[in-house]
């Protein structure tokens, strides 16, 4: 695109001002040819006038005309003296004067004009330029025609000398121009460059490449707009990537979390065929068989439920805080038989909005995972209230708690903090992350805060 755009501006340049060169000389050339034309008519003319006078002269005093022309026409004769001009008198288109220049212009046939007007022309004759001025003088003497030669071959040198100095100035300035318009043009394709340069590099993954920023101008926007592009892009892939991550880790873990049962189940399948069992034998392993398949149904329930509360809007209404709390403490009653651990409910806030059945669901999740923390005296606290102007509902406990790493992915569908534990409790990995979505449909955030031996706390915090 550079070099188009150079060659382009170049050959207009070139065009227009060679044109305008070729302009003033044609203008130059007429003014000296009209400069010339008009000292030969109006030497012409005056020689004319006076001749006339001086043959009337000659007439009056009754001497012959013929015989007087020479001496007549040779005072004349001075007009050639600068070897510019001369003059040649014809009588009846018949040669009877010259002057010394004009001489040499006989061999030329120089005509006489064929009618009572003056004639100039310009006639180039043995490498010389002549403006020829010829004219029949009036009556009585019309039989005679004066003819007036000036060489004007010194002006159309000049001029052609002028000429050739201005193209080759023009030749010069072109070169200039040539040299100067490519360094513009690299100077401004420059940042095109490296945009297209920086565009490969990004496109080759390398999504920190930026272009750099000076000056205050339209290519110094464009870079900054380019920038902005390419930090949106970085960003987006960044998220594609930790989503390909994310969803790469779920279908390990699925993968991982199914294999167990389905090992189990198909063990003790292939031992019941294959082996003669008692009748305890048979029924312990049909009892495992069983348990398997129904933490294979948990895990595809829970699934289901992730998925449907990513594609479903829920129905919201205002639901009684204490009423809430009622029903989750008589859910959770069986759950906490023996294992000593106390919960406390309080609330500073009537009503909250939500789905009364996904509220109950998060709550007994939540809590369940703070029973499981615990040990024995272990004490859980579900409080309401409203915390800058927003109302929030959390659960603390007592428990172990969590280092930073292992709270930063506990809402990951399938993630165990304490892979032994979760599975001898019968958990998938998923319970948190159901939590996470409903907050999310509920238009809330789950945020925890939990150090190693202090307990954690999980709050929802509605945003309306």
């Amino acid at each position: 695109m550079k070099q188009r755009t150079f060659l382009t501006t170049l050959a207009l340049f070139l065009f227009f001002f060679n044109l305008g060169i070729f302009i003033v000389s044609v203008a130059m050339f007429r003014d000296t040819v009209n400069r010339a034309e008009d000292r030969s008519l109006g030497e012409h003319y005056f020689i004319a006038s006076a001749l006339i006078k001086d043959l009337q002269a000659v007439e009056s005093r009754g001497t012959d005309i013929d015989g007087s022309l020479s001496s007549l026409l040779q005072p004349y004769s001075y007009l050639s003296g600068d070897n510019k001009a001369g003059l040649v008198f014809y009588k009846n288109n018949q040669l009877v004067f010259s002057s010394k220049d004009a001489t040499v212009l006989q061999s030329n046939s120089l005509e006489p004009a064929g009618n009572g007007n003056r004639l100039a022309t310009i006639r180039k004759i043995d490498g010389r330029t002549y403006v020829i001025v010829s004219g029949k003088l009036p009556a009585p003497y019309d039989s005679y025609t004066l003819v007036y030669l000036y060489d004007t071959t010194e002006a159309i040198n000049s001029w052609s000398r002028l000429k050739n100095i201005l193209f080759l100035a023009g030749f010069v300035l072109s070169v200039l121009l040539a040299f100067g318009l490519h360094l513009v043009l690299n100077r401004i394709f420059r940042p095109l460059k490296q945009i297209s340069r920086t565009s490969k590099d990004i496109a080759n993954g390398a999504y920190e490449t930026r272009l750099p920023v000076s000056g205050h101008d339209e290519l110094t926007e464009m870079s900054q707009s380019f920038n902005h592009m390419a930090e949106e892009i970085q960003r987006q892939m960044t998220e594609l990537k930790d989503a390909a991550d994310r969803k790469q880790q779920f279908v390990d873990n699925f993968a991982h979390e199914l294999r167990t049962p389905l090992t189990a189940i198909y063990g003790y399948a292939e031992y019941m065929q294959k082996a003669v069992l008692s009748e305890d034998d048979r029924l312990s392993a049909l009892n495992y068989i069983m348990s398997e398949s129904r933490r294979l149904q948990t895990v595809a329930f829970q699934l289901l439920e992730v998925a449907n509360l990513q594609n479903n809007q829920i129905t919201s209404e205002e639901l009684t805080v204490s009423s809430l709390f009622e029903t989750v403490s008589q859910t959770l009653y069986g759950k906490l038989a023996g294992k000593n651990v106390q919960i406390e409910f309080s609330s500073e806030i009537e009503t909250i909005r939500g789905d009364a059945c996904l509220m109950e669901s998060m709550l007994i999740n939540l809590i369940d995972n703070a029973i499981k923390a615990c040990g024995k005296g272990g004490h859980i606290v579900v409080s309401a209230a409203k915390e800058v102007g927003r109302k929030t509902v959390s659960v603390r406990d007592n428990g172990k708690g969590m280092t930073p790493e292992v709270l930063s992915q506990i809402t990951e569908p399938f993630y165990r903090g304490e892979k032994s534990r979760n599975r001898s409790d019968g958990g998938a990995g998923l319970g948190l992350a159901i939590c996470k979505q409903i907050a999310s449909s509920h238009d809330a955030e789950l945020s925890f805060s939990s150090r190693p031996g202090k307990g954690t706390t999980a709050k929802i915090t509605f945003t309306i």
